[in-house]
């Protein structure tokens, strides 16, 4: 599937990791500031389960605020609440940061996210 930067941003951005793997470099970063740091597809990869894992377990509604476009580069900002049994667990603002390789293919995902305590 040919996909434009900005929609394989708002995929991975909305939890649809899966339809975002064939859009990864080999050599792909997801640096989650303060929290985590992913190298590679195959360690990306294995992250990206683990979150999905866990959606599996929730409720999730994504709210988007904005997106940015520039060139090969993509933020999207916005919100993400976490629901179980009918009770907010969660509650995170959140801005990812995208760039892309010549090629659209995703080379580096830093991820700010406050939690809301």
């Amino acid at each position: 599937m040919n996909l434009s930067v900005k929609e394989i941003a708002e995929l991975f951005s909305g939890g649809q990791f899966d339809k975002v793997y064939p859009h990864f470099a080999e050599n792909v970063v997801w640096h989650i500031v303060g929290e985590n740091r992913f190298a590679g597809k195959k360690e990306v990869i294995e992250n990206c389960e683990q979150v999905a894992a866990y959606f599996k377990t929730v409720t999730t509604n994504f709210i988007t605020d904005n997106i940015l476009v520039s060139d090969n580069r993509v933020a999207i900002e916005g919100t993400a609440a976490f629901i179980k049994d009918q009770q907010q667990v969660s509650f995170v603002w959140a801005c990812d940061v995208y760039e892309f390789t010549a090629e659209k293919k995703l080379d580096k995902i830093t991820s700010y996210c406050i939690v809301k305590k």
